[in-house]
Parts: C-alpha cells; structure tokens; sequence
C-alpha cells in the first residue's frame, strides 16, 4: 500500500467522531489520574510528549492529504475550463505565472464581477474587457 493511501485512510479515521471520543477519553483518563501520581513531572511529561508526536505526525498526514485534494481540484477545473466553449483556455496555464500576474488577473475578474453586482441592482456597470493582457502585469 503507497503512503498516499495510506495517509487518506488515517485522515478519514483521524477526522472521525469516533476518534475525537476516543482522545477526550484518553484525556480524561490522563486527568483523573492526576492524583494518583501527584501531578509529578512524568504525569504531565506523557500528554505533552504524546501530544507533541501525534500534531508532528498529524502536520505531514494532512498535508499530504491537502496536497492531493487540492490536484484533485485543479484537475476538475482544468476539464471544466476545457469543456466551456467561451473560457479562456489560457487559465489551463496558470501555474506558470508569476505572482504579480496572478494578482493582476485577481482584479481584472474582482472587477468583473463587481460590475455584474452594479447590474443585478439595476445600476449602470460598465462593460468589462474579455481579454486580459499579461504583458502589462
């Protein structure tokens, strides 16, 4: 079995409310024997220590996780832009572009969509470009 799938099967196990009962639990359990160890250094060394491997190990099991979905997404959209006739087919590239074209691009379609908000209330929006030039970025 890959790493990949393994990582997705303990997301799916890790986000369940059964496991969140069981940690509580556990937590509980650490809590009440508090007494019976006299709140010594080694009582409280055991939550943090497990606490401290579990969110180490947890950091790369959800990125990994995050990392697939978010390929999964982008490869929807990609198909979805594909299959639209009138979008640009050029957003299929958009990894290669630089942060300031992004942010470029980000205003043009904020703009977009504030003069479509003008139009829904009945207000006079102006007629937005259909073409973005990357040159002036």
């Amino acid at each position: 079995m890959t790493f990949a799938k393994i990582a997705q099967k303990l997301a799916l196990w890790a986000g369940s409310p059964r496991t969140f009962l069981s940690a509580l639990v556990l937590l509980a359990l650490w809590a009440a024997s508090g007494p019976f160890f006299q709140f010594n250094d080694t009582w409280q060394l055991i939550i943090n220590t497990s606490t401290t491997i579990v969110t180490f190990l947890m950091v790369f099991l959800i990125q990994n996780t995050q990392n697939r979905d978010t390929d999964i997404l982008h490869l929807k959209v990609d198909e979805l832009l594909r299959a639209t006739k009138d979008a640009h087919n050029a957003m299929l590239g958009l990894e290669s572009l630089d942060l300031k074209q992004l942010e470029a691009m980000r205003k043009h379609y904020q703009a977009i969509g504030q003069d479509e908000v003008k139009n829904l209330r009945g207000e006079q929006g102006l007629e937005p470009k259909n073409t973005i030039d990357l040159n002036q970025c």
